[in-house]
């Protein structure tokens, strides 16, 4: 090939004495055409994404690969076209491209290093007292692996005399290249009132890059998270005088006070001097595992910090019981009557470590082989996490690595996920999707499989029937007309826990192979939706609903599957069980 002026390529044949001349356009024309019928499918929406490079799986042993398997099959460029109306999608993706770089990079280091290289761990927890440095007016505490549900970060300080005004972030984590980091919580204390009130106010609210700031929430209010109040009564009380406000307010100028921010399963509360405040629902993608960073500024003197209930993955050293934990390798279309997938956070260690000690032992005891399962797990944007998560994957075997950052929005993708894992790595005659806080009774999950006696058109667990779809814009559930036009949706299983037959999770991913999956925020109804679907063509649908799944928590005694539970809950519930052969729940 030779370049000659004008934009012109001549293209020279060593074999036999002839050029080909091709001007720029033709040249054009042909790259195009050859890049359309390379990645064409992959247009939808008129946006593009292209598929992250194979190599990028390449160059790992055997060993390492079968934390890959589901990720091989996965077809992203499919699956984010097929998905504009999930929120962070894309980005999920292309952030996964970025942080699993890394990650393969630190692999093949201290692969070249013969792993002499310092391993760091999460932290349970950390303090910082005494010295407090601000720069620009703000002080940082860094959070390594992000925040779950029972950690908390307790302040001891004093509001300043000078205004006592203050400010409180949970500030996100950023990859190399994003702008500013997202603020999960902005908690502002104005002791002298805003604008709008002299007395005192304490306003929370959300930012990030793309949709600046949101919609404040302003004490007093009406709204609960999980039966807790929005704000403390003391502050909601609009009747009683400014200055007996100011006298029950949490926060006083000059007097110390013990602020605790605790994460719970739907939002953070704030306790001041043990005394509930305030509680803050999530928002969209804003949630607490993404948290890197406490921010603190404004007139306020810091005496101490101390985090508590951080995500931390055991030291194998500590380990006694370690073969017991590990999962058995299984060969490629290995024949099971279940397979389970368990969606799970990367940063949720302790979940995954209280399942197989307890409930996941069902499985290792079954001497046939015929039950199997695997965490489905996306990656973190912080680093330290991902490299825990990996160790944790080559350990224990039985963890599925998904191929974008762990948004919450993202479960649908997860559940595609473990029906390709159902149908394509093994061969399951059912399939069993559980999140990591349900504890499940697998051997009453298989005697009620066996009392059904179905394996095609399966859907068995906690069915409701004719529900309305969200359409309160902001919602965390928000389905639009255009997702889905329908007044209601059609039969569905709520996620903790649920059965499908092969034939549906293979109608699934073939579905998803072809652009033809209609993908909604909602795991579970999306999963209703598909068999709906597949029961228009022609396919015998058989419903079962199961009422002993307990959806709200260990709410009535012989449970199959209970929901919401800790990593303590679990071991209280393993020990009854194995003590008095009965599913009892801890009060």
């Amino acid at each position: 090939m030779k370049i000659v002026g004008g934009g012109v390529i001549v293209f020279l044949c060593p074999h036999k004495k002839m050029k080909m001349v091709l001007s720029g356009g033709v040249i054009v024309f042909f790259l195009t055409t050859a890049f359309f019928l390379r990645y064409g499918h992959l247009f939808q929406n008129d946006y593009l994404v292209v598929p992250i490079d194979d190599h990028l799986l390449l160059n790992f042993s055997m060993e390492q690969n079968p934390t890959l398997q589901t990720w091989i099959h996965m077809e992203m460029g499919n699956l984010v076209n097929q998905s504009r109306y999930l929120p962070n999608a894309e980005e999920a993706y292309w952030e996964g491209a970025k942080v699993w770089k890394t990650l393969k990079d630190s692999i093949e280091k201290k692969k070249r290093f013969d792993g002499n290289i310092t391993k760091t761990h999460c932290p349970m927890s950390m303090r910082k007292m005494n010295s407090f440095v601000f720069n620009d007016g703000v002080f940082k505490f860094n959070i390594p692996c992000g925040l779950v549900q029972g950690s908390s970060i307790t302040l001891i300080a004093t509001p300043g005399v000078l205004h006592g005004n203050f400010h409180i972030d949970l500030a996100g984590a950023t990859l190399p290249d994003e702008p500013k980091p997202p603020i999960i919580l902005h908690y502002n204390v104005q002791l002298h009132g805003d604008m709008t009130t002299g007395d005192p106010i304490i306003v929370q609210n959300t930012w990030t890059a793309s949709q600046d700031w949101g919609a404040e929430e302003r004490c007093p209010d009406s709204n609960e998270v999980k039966d807790v109040e929005m704000c403390n009564k003391i502050l909601n009380s609009r009747n009683s005088s400014n200055s007996k406000k100011k006298g029950n307010f949490p926060f006083k100028q000059g007097y110390l006070a013990i602020a605790t921010l605790r994460v719970g399963h739907e939002g953070i509360r704030m306790i001041v001097d043990g005394e509930h405040i305030t509680s803050f629902a999530y928002r969209k993608n804003l949630e607490p595992w993404l948290v890197s960073e406490l921010r603190i500024s404004g007139d306020i003197k810091l005496t101490s910090i101390f985090a508590t209930g951080l995500p931390v993955s055991e030291e194998l050293d500590s380990l006694v019981d370690l073969e017991k934990l590990k999962a058995s390798p299984l060969p490629p279309h290995k024949d099971l009557v279940l397979f389970i997938g368990i969606i799970s956070s990367a940063n949720n260690f302790n979940h995954r470590m209280a399942i197989r000690r307890t409930w996941l032992q069902y499985v290792a005891l079954n001497k046939s082989g015929s039950v199997a399962a695997r965490f489905f797990v996306g990656l973190h944007k912080k680093q330290m996490v991902n490299e825990e998560l990996w160790n944790e994957a080559q350990i224990y075997g039985d963890i599925q690595l998904m191929p974008f950052i762990d948004y919450y929005s993202l479960l649908t993708w997860k559940t595609i996920g473990i029906c390709i894992y159902g149908t394509n790595v093994v061969s399951a005659k059912y399939i069993l999707k559980t999140d990591d806080d349900s504890f499940v009774r697998v051997d009453q999950i298989l005697n009620s499989l066996k009392t059904i006696g179905t394996t095609s058109g399966l859907l068995y667990g906690f069915i409701t029937s004719n529900s309305q779809p969200d359409r309160t814009n902001g919602s965390n559930w928000y389905v639009s007309s255009e997702e889905w036009p329908d007044t209601t949706y059609p039969p569905w299983a709520h996620g903790p826990g649920y059965v499908i037959s092969r034939d549906i999770a293979d109608d699934v991913y073939e579905r998803q192979k072809h652009r033809t999956l209609r993908i909604i925020i909602m795991e579970d109804v999306a999963m209703g939706i598909w068999i709906a679907e597949t029961k228009k063509k022609g396919k015998k649908v058989n419903y079962v609903n199961e009422e002993r799944i307990d959806l709200g928590g260990c709410e009535h005694d012989g449970f199959v599957i209970a929901h919401y539970q800790g990593p303590r809950n679990m071991l209280c519930l393993w020990n009854k069980l194995i003590e008095t052969n009965q599913a009892t729940c801890c009060k």
